[in-house]
């Protein structure tokens, strides 16, 4: 257990009062009363096959669908020299410049840890440090507040793509030497953005973690949660405590799971962060665009009403899973029936792809659906979209929204104020 962690919990249980100079606590963004609007920068520091599928397919070899087979089936290299000319201009400053245009306060950036630490047998290439510092400067020189995102532990925190290592079953929770590295990651980056609050105001320290998967998961993540506090919140090595905000992830709970853990009043600084997806079971890719946007308006109660600062860290204004590997390179979609067990519900041409496709009605439902999710969001603490840009899922990217007219280039300036009463 971290230092802080243990001496509250040693605190609770002698029943000593916790001081306010404990909780003394300044972030760098007024969380809670002015909204969170941002974007995530997907697909850059952490590959996914559905963001960036030109990389995988140039490939050749259909085994390669994370970065960790990325790595390790292909000539190093030849991965290396990839991984570089994509680190260097899948986003650069004019992105961040862009971003900040648009109106929006925050940038999300996914890291995974091998960036900072390889193990024994594991593949991956490193290199991403450099480009985590650029977009520290970058945010900065933009006025934009940068969230790091521990995207992959040691082990796979949930069998995904997006974690590095996609896997049949995730080993992070169920070997302590795991969790170990990624607390010790996660003090590196807390010290490394300590005295940078202003700029980075908020370390994840694990995206997504497999709770679905049961409670062998869900105890481990936790104590991890807790661990957290005292690696984020403390980081001096002294009882002086960092104005950083701790973002942990709901761990595909409800809201109320959470209910009581690392809460106000004897915690300060710690934000939650769910996602929220209508698309990724047959029941909701089977829904009509109205239930699509009910859906969603009908979380505003949840979000409003949580006893810490709720962000909506993953959403998109997406209605199918059509987008080419979104599931995974090599899986089809639910959509159109081509994803293993699913039924077919409509052809997933025109709904995925170049927005040139995209009927005006269709255009005009990603607007409505864009809204009532933003008009949701905003209820709790704000809302960061997933993501600023996909080779050819333009239905996903933020940056063609704006270009095509269904994001607003105030995200403020809604056309259907009313689209949730």
């Amino acid at each position: 257990m971290a230092l802080f962690a243990r001496a509250m919990f040693t605190k609770a249980i002698l029943g000593l009062s916790i001081l306010s100079s404990d909780l003394a606590f300044s972030p760098g963004f007024p969380y809670g009363s002015e909204k969170v609007r941002g974007v995530n920068l997907g697909g850059w520091l952490v590959l996914e096959p559905w963001i960036t599928p030109s990389l995988f397919d140039d490939t050749g070899n259909p085994g390669i669908v994370d970065e960790w087979t990325f790595s390790s089936l292909q000539s190093s290299p030849t991965a290396t020299a990839t991984l570089t000319n994509h680190w260097n201009t899948w986003i650069t400053e004019s992105d961040f410049a862009a971003i900040a245009a648009a109106g929006l306060n925050h940038v999300r950036l996914p890291i995974g840890y091998w960036a900072f630490e390889v193990g024994p047998g594991e593949p991956y290439i490193q290199g991403q440090l450099p480009y985590l510092q650029k977009a520290i400067t970058w945010a900065t020189n933009q006025s934009l507040k940068l969230i790091i995102d521990l995207h992959g532990a040691p082990g796979s925190q949930n069998g995904f793509d997006n974690s590095g290592h996609r896997i049949s079953f995730p080993e992070w929770h169920s070997n302590a030497t795991n969790v170990q590295r990624t607390d010790t990651i996660i003090k590196q980056i807390a010290s490394m953005v300590a005295n940078n609050y202003e700029n980075v105001p908020i370390i994840a320290p694990l995206n997504e973690p497999a709770g679905f998967d049961g409670n062998a998961v869900l105890s481990v993540v936790n104590q991890y949660w807790h661990d957290s506090y005292g690696n984020i919140r403390y980081p001096f090595g002294s009882t002086q405590q960092s104005n950083t905000v701790e973002l942990i992830h709901d761990a595909f709970q409800p809201l109320s799971y959470w209910n009581g853990v690392l809460s106000p009043p004897d915690y300060q600084g710690v934000a939650m962060d769910t996602h929220i997806y209508t698309i990724f079971s047959q029941a909701e890719v089977e829904m009509t665009q109205a239930e699509h946007i009910s859906t969603v308006c009908a979380k505003q109660s949840s979000l409003s009403s949580f006893d810490m600062w709720t962000i909506v860290g993953e959403w998109t204004p997406a209605a199918t899973d059509c987008a080419k590997y979104l599931n995974g390179r090599g899986v089809g979609s639910r959509y159109d029936g081509t994803y293993l067990g699913s039924t077919f519900v409509g052809s997933c041409t025109g709904l995925t792809g170049s927005a040139s496709t995209f009927s005006s009605s269709y255009k005009k439902f990603l607007r409505q659906f864009w809204e009532a999710q933003v008009i949701s969001y905003e209820k709790g603490a704000g809302w960061i979209q997933w993501t600023w840009k996909a080779e050819n899922a333009d239905e996903w990217s933020y940056q063609a929204g704006l270009a095509n007219g269904w994001i607003p280039q105030d995200p403020t300036n809604l056309m259907y104020p009313n689209i949730c009463d």
